[in-house]
């Protein structure tokens, strides 16, 4: 895989984790998460070993400057295989420059040669650039569903997971 630059297109393996995870890093911090490098690497680590998510890396010579990560799922209801891209992640000095849209046709040719119906993604209501890259690619908003999440994490035992809050 290649760009329309310098830039080389991969998939990441396990040994890569180390120079992805300082991006990693990165793009968690851009989310309000603080820094913990360690805790990067060790996440994409495992991952990677238990082949959980796909990594996609864009290099400059041995440089990584940006990642996209994938994750398999399922939908029941179309009963298909699909990918949700969860991560995307291009370092400052090389945004504007196509990586990004080199890492989105790259993940979709990935996806497809997977056999995957369709990829996923959210992004940040107040990531407008984002959003309109992925307009471009042809990301259209979902208007059907309304996302919820359960944060499992503040729930101490199974009182708490009940309806009568």
């Amino acid at each position: 895989m290649t760009t329309d630059t310098d830039i080389t297109l991969q998939i990441a393996t396990v040994a890569d984790a180390v120079g992805i995870s300082p991006l990693f890093d990165a793009y968690r911090q851009f989310y309000g998460c603080r820094s913990d490098i360690a805790a990067a690497e060790a996440w994409l680590t495992q991952n990677l070993a238990e082949a959980k998510s796909t990594i996609i890396v864009a290099r400059d010579g041995s440089d990584l400057v940006a990642f996209a990560q994938l994750y398999p799922a399922l939908c029941s209801v179309d009963l298909v295989s699909y990918q949700i891209l969860y991560d995307l992640y291009v370092t400052p000095t090389y945004r504007c420059r196509g990586v990004a849209a080199s890492l989105l046709t790259a993940t979709a040719q990935w996806a497809k040669a997977q056999g995957a119906a369709r990829i996923d993604l959210e992004t940040a209501r107040d990531n407008p650039n984002a959003q309109r890259l992925y307009e471009k690619f042809g990301y259209a908003r979902d208007e059907v569903f309304t996302k919820f999440s359960l944060d499992l994490k503040h729930c101490s035992d199974d009182k708490t997971l009940t309806a009568d809050r």
